[in-house]
């Protein structure tokens, strides 16, 4: 190959990685808000088929990469005021506190404890942490058609310095509003866990899926999440995301 053709191709390559890249971009842009706050309504289905709800409210408050957030459970009984805190950050994997009322006690979650189930449902504790864009590296796998909408299909590798179960996972982003539809993510060459976006309405000038399901292939089970009552850039104050507004 002449060194002109290499120059050329290996250009190619760079402005193809940085395409990929700005459609991730793009989707984080268009769902930027200073705060967020909804109920969620979650009905988890195990491998017998005997499905269980639970219900819980989140906050969240600031923007990619540096946001903070606050999931507690309202029922059913045995989990009620069980909270976790996520303090996200841009460089590596979060920093997330779990409260407990029945033991009267918080515990840090460790890194190598993050892939386990939170409380029941099929959304690991990684899960609920945000997916910000400089923490991945970036390949199109492709194009795909996800509930009639055409995406494209992006593959997305943690860098070194994000600790994370996954080894690899394939975003679907919607070609028509630059939400997500799909992930997939894999435990060296199996699907483990598969998450699905649907209800997608403009909310706020915010394309959001009012409905998502978890689907933990390993167990055969999965987890629906509706969201209820969702509600962006709402006053919220920075003390509500500390480990003392959490045992209340």
């Amino acid at each position: 190959m002449s060194r002109i053709l290499w120059c050329a191709t290996l250009l190619a390559g760079v402005l193809y990685a940085q395409d990929v890249r700005q459609i991730i971009e793009e989707s984080q842009k268009r769902g930027r808000v200073n705060s967020q706050k909804y109920e969620g309504v979650l009905e988890v289905t195990p491998a017998d088929g005997k499905v269980s709800s639970k219900s819980w409210q989140s906050l969240r408050l600031g923007s990619y990469g540096s946001s903070k957030a606050v999931i507690r459970f309202s029922a059913p009984a045995e989990v009620k005021g069980v909270a976790l805190l996520i303090v996200n950050h841009p460089d590596r994997a979060s920093d997330q506190w779990m409260w407990a009322p029945a033991l009267a006690r918080d515990r840090r979650i460790a890194l190598q404890d993050r892939s386990t189930r939170f409380f029941g449902t099929d959304f690991s504790f990684e899960d609920l942490e945000e997916r910000d864009v400089n923490q991945y590296d970036y390949a199109l796998a492709g194009d795909d058609v996800v509930d009639g909408a055409a995406c494209w299909k992006i593959e997305s590798t943690p860098k070194s310095t994000r600790s994370s179960q996954y080894s690899r996972s394939i975003v679907w982003i919607r070609k028509d509003n630059y939400a997500f539809a799909r992930i997939e993510n894999f435990s060296k060459r199996d699907v483990v866990r598969r998450l699905d976006y649907s209800e997608i309405e403009n909310v706020q000038g915010i394309w959001t899926a009012r409905r998502m399901e978890m689907a933990d292939l390993r167990r055969g089970s999965r987890t629906r999440l509706t969201l209820e009552k969702l509600e962006y850039n709402v006053p919220l104050k920075e003390e509500d995301f500390t480990l003392q507004a959490i045992r209340r």
